[in-house]
C-alpha cells in the first residue's frame, strides 16, 4: 500500500463522522520537508475545528506509526471556493449553485447546477438566440467529459 493510500485510510478513520470525506491528497517535496496536503469537506460544510481535530489525530498516528522517513509539514484543510469540484459528492453538495464548466472538447459552460446523477449533472443554462431574449435550457452533462468545474460565487 502506498504512503498516499495509508494516509488516506487513516484520516477517515479519524473523521468525525460519515458526512466527511475525503476530496484529494496531496504529497510533496518542499525545500528538505515533505508537504502532506489533505483536503477533507462535508456535506453540512466544514470548520476550522473539525480540521485541527483531525490534523492533530492523523500526526499523532503518523508519528507513532513513524509512516514518514523524513521531516514534514501536515496541512489538513477544506478545497476552498476556487478548487474544482472532483468528486459526485461535492456536486451533490452544491445543487442549486452557479458553476463554471470546461469541457473536454475546449467548450465553457455556465449555469446552475439542479441534479446529479449516477454519470452527468443537469445544469440550467441560459441560451441566446439571435433577436430574441436568453431562454433557460436544463441541459445534462455527462461527468467524464468535464475537465474542470468551478463554483461560481455570488455576492448578491
Amino acid at each position: 500500500m502506498s504512503l498516499k493510500q495509508t494516509i488516506e485510510e487513516i484520516v477517515i478513520k479519524h473523521l468525525p463522522d460519515e458526512s466527511h470525506f475525503v476530496v484529494e491528497i496531496i504529497i510533496s517535496e518542499k525545500g528538505p520537508k515533505q508537504k502532506i496536503s489533505v483536503l477533507i469537506d462535508s456535506d453540512e460544510g466544514l470548520n476550522i475545528d473539525t480540521c485541527a481535530t483531525v490534523s492533530r489525530a492523523v500526526g499523532e498516528e503518523l508519528e507513532a506509526k513513524e509512516l514518514v522517513e523524513t521531516a514534514y509539514v501536515l496541512e489538513i484543510s477544506s478545497p476552498g471556493l476556487d478548487y474544482p469540484l472532483t468528486s459526485k459528492r461535492q456536486y451533490q453538495k452544491n445543487i442549486g449553485r452557479n458553476l463554471e464548466l470546461l469541457l473536454e472538447n475546449g467548450d465553457k459552460l455556465e449555469g446552475k447546477l439542479q441534479a446529479v446523477g449516477q454519470a452527468e449533472i443537469t445544469l440550467l443554462v441560459k441560451q441566446k438566440e439571435k433577436g430574441k431574449k436568453a431562454v433557460e435550457k436544463e441541459l445534462n452533462v455527462a461527468l467524464d467529459q468535464v475537465k474542470k468545474s468551478i463554483v461560481l460565487v455570488s455576492f448578491k
